[in-house]
């Protein structure tokens, strides 16, 4: 049996019963970096094969001749070229960064569909969610550790719905994705909002007033004396959070707070690829032009052996 969002959620609770009552909770959903490297193209281009690959697969790029390197990229060009007519646009590369960056979401995805696609017919029901993630608890009504799991079903259920966008309850992969990771798309963020307003709004008036926003995120614990943050947060509500002024945040106000507009660094890098690696400047690549270009998309033994007689010469 798997029971993914009631392990998340006991998980959940355990971390905030023992975190000091000092510490901040944050809600808000950023983009991760693309890299931890610096961005300096003068010096290296280890940033640019993160941004492109995702960290952990540039470094086994790190172990490949230079012709091993550039046969893999062209593999990957093929899966970046979307329309396969022959050109990688921006948008396709941006696209591709994106992907990179959030590989680990598609590995979850492939872990918990082999859990919940019973009948192995490439499709997830509700009702299989449903029976593969909470089983017999349902049938206790008065479980011992308190928690009420079918208020969580009902809920689960209610994201599954959105996350379904033809109706008929039963979710293809890409669905299941927006079901168990909704900040990822455009289409589930209202839900993600909801969900958030209704774990913070605890008079239920459907708005966040200060203390409801600052109880979220700290618990006085007996303690009258607040910490700075804590008085840094009330005057983000009052001066930027509440943009209305009325006191309290409504829907809108509460995306603009935990789904930020923020940078878009995958377009910034992709445009800076497609600028590097474009040589007839028609505003597209080739496959032959990023191969040609292979050193600033990928590692190679050469590339690493460079950078290592660089560093020894510094040293």
């Amino acid at each position: 049996m798997e029971l993914r969002p009631v392990i998340v959620y006991l998980t959940l609770c355990v971390v905030y019963a023992i975190s000091k009552p000092t510490e901040k909770k944050d809600r808000i959903h950023h983009d991760s970096k693309l890299s931890e490297k610096e961005h300096d193209d003068g010096e290296n281009f280890d940033y640019d094969h993160d941004a492109f690959l995702g960290a952990e697969t540039a470094k086994t790029f790190d172990q490949l001749t230079p012709e091993e390197s550039k046969e893999r990229l062209g593999k990957i060009v093929d899966k970046i070229d979307e329309d396969k007519d022959g050109f990688v646009t921006t948008e396709e590369m941006r696209q591709w960064i994106k992907y990179a960056q959030k590989r680990w979401i598609y590995e979850d995805v492939d872990r918990q569909w082999t859990r919940h696609d019973l009948n192995e017919d490439g499709l997830i029901s509700w009702e299989e969610y449903k029976n593969a993630t909470y089983g017999y608890i349902l049938d206790d009504p008065d479980p011992e550790d308190g928690f009420n799991y079918k208020q969580m079903m009902m809920r689960d259920e209610r994201r599954f719905k959105i996350a379904d966008q033809d109706g008929d309850l039963i979710a293809n992969k890409e669905e299941f994705t927006a079901f168990l990771h909704p900040e990822e798309y455009d289409y589930m963020k209202d839900i993600v909002v909801l969900e958030a307003m209704e774990d913070i709004d605890k008079n239920g008036d459907g708005f966040i007033d200060l203390e409801e926003y600052i109880g979220d995120m700290y618990s006085h614990d007996g303690d009258p004396q607040e910490p700075e943050w804590v008085k840094t947060e009330r005057e983000q509500f009052v001066e930027f959070r509440d943009k209305n002024k009325d006191g309290k945040m409504d829907k809108e106000e509460t995306k603009d707070w935990i789904l930020p507009s923020d940078y878009d660094h995958a377009e910034a890098e992709a445009k800076h690829l497609v600028y590097e690696s474009d040589t007839d400047k028609d505003g597209k690549l080739t496959k032959e032009e990023i191969v040609d270009k292979y050193d600033l998309f990928v590692g190679s033994q050469a590339t690493d052996f460079g950078e290592a007689l660089v560093r020894h010469d510094e040293f």
